[in-house]
């Protein structure tokens, strides 16, 4: 059975820090990228960032470039999201999924959600003001 599950979510004030872990299982893990996507109340799904195992290329949204890092322990098949210097409109709930990596893929495919084929249940991240 896929699993995607998260964990790391809460509250934290504005300029604050968050480290979001996504540990997957059920398929293999080296073949996939792991993206993390985010949807605050009444917005679409917005792809945050996505690591990629084939190439280890990482890719960000402009809103969270310099602010967020993420990194992968193949070990553990576990992605973590480092998110720093948070502002109140990076409220939303955050989802981790699973989407096939391979050559000759780019940014606009990790970052978009139309691909990805598994998905974990989110966790909420809140940052006041």
């Amino acid at each position: 059975e896929v699993q995607l599950v998260e964990s790391g979510g809460g509250l934290v004030q504005a300029g604050g820090s968050l480290r979001l872990s996504c540990a997957a299982s059920g398929f293999t893990f080296d073949d996939y990228a792991i993206g993390w996507f985010r949807q605050a109340p009444g917005k679409g799904r917005e792809g945050v960032s996505c690591i990629s195992s084939s190439d280890i290329s990482t890719y960000y949204a402009d809103s969270v470039k310099g602010r967020f890092t993420i990194s992968s322990d193949n070990a553990k098949n576990t992605v973590y999201l480092q998110m720093n210097s948070l502002r109140p409109e990076d409220t939303a709930v955050y989802y981790c999924a699973a989407v096939p990596s391979g050559p000759g893929h780019g940014r606009s495919y990790y970052l978009s959600s139309l691909w990805y084929d598994y998905w974990g249940q989110g966790t909420q991240v809140t940052v006041s003001s």
